[in-house]
């Protein structure tokens, strides 16, 4: 069936030129099945601006959400999905006819769907590198696959402990480390998370939300002891198309 109607989605973020979702979607509209359809991006420099660009597209039917308005941009939306509203980060938009908008979260999903092929029975505990909007979803999908986890970020507070702390007997203890920070994005490809990377062994997953590049330094250090490596590009694809469901529903 040719999807004719003309309608508007875009990506809402701060410094998104690089972003997967307007090249992925622009793509996905290119086959004449989804004629009509078109995928912009809505760069904004704070959350504050997002009333204007709401005003200013009346026309919009739906947005992914980006770095770093995950959790910024809840106020300004009418209702959530019960997983969203648990997860407390949004990704995903829809313009509900009755002109409402309503939050998901599709990267728990996508990145549930990505891990679970790598999962072994010795993988029971997982460190998530950042606290930010992203790694809400990853924490509630892993609570999903019943794997504890615990936070990592620069500074320790209440159930979040410093990189300081991570040594060999961290990894003897946790056989998933999740990248959920920019850190080693393109440009700064030669960056990453201050790790003690010679504690990887065989038995440990690295998983890295970032996916340009390919393979970050993050995922070549471990991958050097032996670490079971994986980007965020099927994690991407998957929400992706989870967020089509939801404007399409």
């Amino acid at each position: 069936m040719i999807d004719t109607l003309k309608r508007r989605f875009g990506l809402l973020g701060r410094n998104i030129s690089y972003s997967f979702s307007k090249g992925y979607f622009t793509e996905k509209f290119n086959n004449e099945v989804f004629f009509g359809n078109t995928y912009e991006n809505f760069d904004i420099d704070e959350i504050s601006h997002f009333s204007g660009l709401l005003k200013n597209n009346p026309d919009l039917k739906g947005l992914n959400v980006t770095i770093p308005y995950k959790e910024q941009v809840l106020p300004f939306l009418d209702k959530l999905s019960k997983k969203a509203a648990l997860i407390g980060a949004v990704n995903t938009i829809k313009f509900t006819k009755s002109g409402k908008l309503k939050g998901y979260n599709t990267d728990y999903y996508g990145f549930k769907k990505s891990l679970k092929p790598l999962l072994q029975t010795h993988h029971k505990k997982a460190l998530i590198l950042g606290t930010g909007g992203a790694s809400k979803g990853v924490a509630f999908a892993l609570d999903e696959l019943g794997i504890l986890y615990t936070f990592v970020s620069r500074e320790a507070k209440e159930n979040i402990i410093d990189y300081n702390l991570i040594n060999a007997t961290t990894f003897d203890n946790f056989q998933i480390i999740i990248n959920c920070t920019p850190v080693g994005t393109s440009p700064n490809i030669e960056a990453c998370p201050d790790l003690p990377y010679e504690f990887f062994t065989e038995k440990h997953i690295a998983y890295d939300l970032i996916y340009n590049p390919e393979e970050t330094q993050f995922l070549k250090n471990a991958k050097k002891h032996g670490a079971t490596i994986k980007n965020g590009y099927d994690m991407l694809i998957f929400q992706a198309e989870k967020a089509w469901k939801i404007w399409n529903k």
